[in-house]
């Protein structure tokens, strides 16, 4: 083997230069990693909207040892508790060795993912035709959601308070739901509109029937078919719409990608990709130094806002909780805590490199990425993790060799976005986060690396182990 000159030496010595996991890897990792992502796909596949996760993982915990979480009683270190906030969101605790005083370790992450959500009065008839009226939810390419396999998700309260789970459209021989576009030779005037408004919000119509009740006389007979089936599986009638949550997502299952099957195409990577990974950590650490705090939160997609989303007060109230049990103040237990929060960063495209600056860009294959701060233009909308706390955090991460990189989402002025984290930092909490790289984020199919998933799983552990 040739000897390294001392220019290559030194360059090795200090120059930072991220390189495909691979590379970086030890022996028995990529297998590993391939074995993980398995559980990842089928949690995906299983999990198409955040009331779903919350059952997945609520199930997941009680098999793992964890109980309801009891206000006042007190907890000894290996105690595993869950706690579930109206069914949307899920709070994962292990107590640690030390007292909740001296802080607690806290990985966020978000089960909601863009979609489109039914009106609260969706059903009509047009021309003999019946369809969904929707709005929808978090940012989406609006003209990614037509002509492509829909099914329907969510919860129906019945007038008489029963709630009815509602998932049509996933399992073999189930049918499935579109929104149509134009053919081509009759889309002339629609494609002189901008890529932004080829269809516009209130044509994202679903259609969801086309034959009447009968042949008897009246209007609207498709509609009052499409009724009468809705009562005959559900016991719903038209006005139970105005007390049901109810999403249209895609139908498309998970899959591998690529020759080499290295990376998973699927719907909802934003941000269960990071959710399922803090959740097998949590699952997976054992008599941790800290109580580790997992926190899988909904609406984040639309700003965080609502009594399930961390713009609420629901977090803090649980770890205000924790410190009720250990004899000391909320504002202690936060002043002390650490968190990552697990969200994920946009992936430089190839096709499309002029909105990343390369040396600032996540890539897919190169591990977990740490975002120093998000926001948009002058940093605006974002915590901006402090220096003292990206040391912290790298040097967790290098002490148990994950693969990691730093990406900023998108160059400066080309857009930006959000995380829960300024809502954790805003508690008084040490804040950084740390996710997956994605390509074609928000679209009804995105991409990961399966090597990135893992180096996620390992790093929030590697975080609750420290």
């Amino acid at each position: 083997m040739e000897e390294k000159s001392k220019a290559e030496l030194l360059r090795e010595e200090l120059a930072y230069a991220p390189t495909h996991a691979m590379k970086q890897i030890e022996s028995g990792e990529v297998q590993a990693a391939d074995d993980f992502c398995v559980g990842y796909m089928r949690f995906l596949d299983a999990c198409r909207t955040e009331r779903e996760a919350v059952a997945f993982m609520k199930d997941a915990a009680q098999a793992k040892g964890f109980v309801p979480f009891e206000r006042g009683k007190k907890y000894a270190c290996g105690d595993k508790v869950y706690f579930v906030n109206r069914g949307k969101a899920i709070i994962l605790t292990v107590f640690g060795q030390k007292s909740v005083r001296e802080g607690v370790r806290i990985a966020a992450a978000h089960i909601d993912s863009p979609r489109l959500d039914l009106k609260p009065n969706p059903l009509y008839e047009d021309e003999e035709t019946a369809l969904f009226k929707t709005h929808y939810y978090g940012g989406i390419k609006k003209y990614q959601w037509t002509a492509i396999p829909l099914s329907l998700h969510g919860a129906v309260y019945l007038k008489d308070g029963t709630c009815v789970n509602v998932s049509v459209g996933e399992k073999e021989g189930e049918p499935k739901f579109v929104v149509t576009d134009l053919l081509p030779h009759l889309a002339r005037e629609q494609e002189k509109r901008t890529l932004e408004d080829g269809i516009k919000g209130e044509e994202l119509n679903v259609l969801v029937g086309s034959r009447p009740f009968c042949a008897d006389k009246g209007s609207e007979l498709v509609k009052l078919n499409i009724l009468k089936i809705l009562f005959d599986k559900y016991g719903m009638t038209e006005k139970d719409f105005l007390s049901a949550e109810l999403e249209i997502v895609p139908a498309m299952p998970v899959c591998d990608i690529g020759f080499d099957r290295s990376m998973i195409g699927g719907y909802g990577h934003d941000d269960r990709v990071c959710a399922y990974p803090s959740a097998m950590a949590a699952f997976d650490v054992e008599n941790p130094q800290y109580t580790c705090v997992t926190v899988l939160t909904d609406k984040e997609e639309t700003g965080s806002d609502g009594n399930t989303g961390l713009n609420s007060s629901y977090m803090q109230y649980f770890l205000y909780d924790l410190a009720e049990t250990a004899g000391c103040a909320g504002y202690e237990v936060l002043r002390n805590s650490k968190c990552l929060s697990a969200d994920v960063n946009a992936a430089f495209d190839p096709t499309f490199p002029s909105v990343q600056e390369k040396r600032n860009a996540a890539f897919i294959n190169r591990g977990v990425v740490i975002t120093k701060y998000t926001g948009a233009r002058g940093k605006s909308g974002t915590s901006d993790a402090s220096a003292e706390y990206m040391s912290f955090v790298r040097r967790i991460l290098d002490d148990a060799k994950v693969v990691w990189q730093t990406g900023e989402l998108g160059a400066v002025d080309a857009g930006g976005g959000g995380t829960v984290a300024k809502y954790i930092a805003k508690l008084d909490v040490d804040v950084v986060d740390v996710g997956v790289p994605v390509l074609s984020m928000h679209a009804p199919f995105e991409v990961v690396s399966k090597l990135d998933v893992y180096m996620t799983y390992r790093a929030v552990r590697a975080f609750y182990e420290a």
